[in-house]
Order: C-alpha cells, then structure tokens, then sequence
C-alpha cells in the first residue's frame, strides 16, 4: 500500500564546486520523479541549510532506494517520516476546445 513520507536533508559542505556541478543533474531527476507522481513537493530553505521532499512508495526501503539516486545525495543527510497526510492544491492539466 503507497504511503507519503517527509524526507527532511540536512546539506553537507553545499555549495562547494562538486556539489554545484551536481545541481543540474538533481533537477532532472526531481523533474522525472514529480511528472511520474512519486515526489510531491520539493523545497529548499531560504538559508540552503535544508531540503524537503515529500514522496510516495509502498515503504521506506523504497524510499531509501529514491534517495540513493539522487545525484547529491552524498552531500545529504535524510531523515525520514511516515505522513498521515499531506494536503496540497494540485493543478489538474485541461484544455480548452475553442
């Protein structure tokens, strides 16, 4: 059964050249994994100490194989917490026939 969970990154030695030259291949990523409805949110604080990412998966060994693909996540120290839920206004995608 699918569950939500919070992943909370605590950012390692950010922002050195490797971490910045891994940037671009996070977001592709990120990108693939949000279109396919597997991450839910993804959010960076104002400071860059911290991400947070809200994820679905049947359980948390699949939520640790998601995070080992991230490209930073070596940089990264997750924290990982089941949700009972978590509300958002989703956008449904429509077209107009005029």
């Amino acid at each position: 059964m699918e569950q939500l969970y919070m992943i909370e990154f605590e950012l390692l030695n950010a922002f050195t050249k490797e971490f910045t030259d891994n940037i671009p291949h996070q977001r592709v990523f990120v990108n693939s994994f949000i279109e396919k409805g597997i991450i839910k949110s993804y959010t960076l604080a104002l400071n860059r100490s911290k991400l947070w990412m809200v994820a679905k998966a049947d359980n948390e060994f699949e939520i640790m194989t998601l995070i080992n693909q991230l490209p930073l996540t070596e940089f990264m120290i997750p924290s990982i917490s089941p949700l009972m839920f978590h509300h958002t206004k989703e956008r449904k995608r429509t077209f107009s026939l005029n």
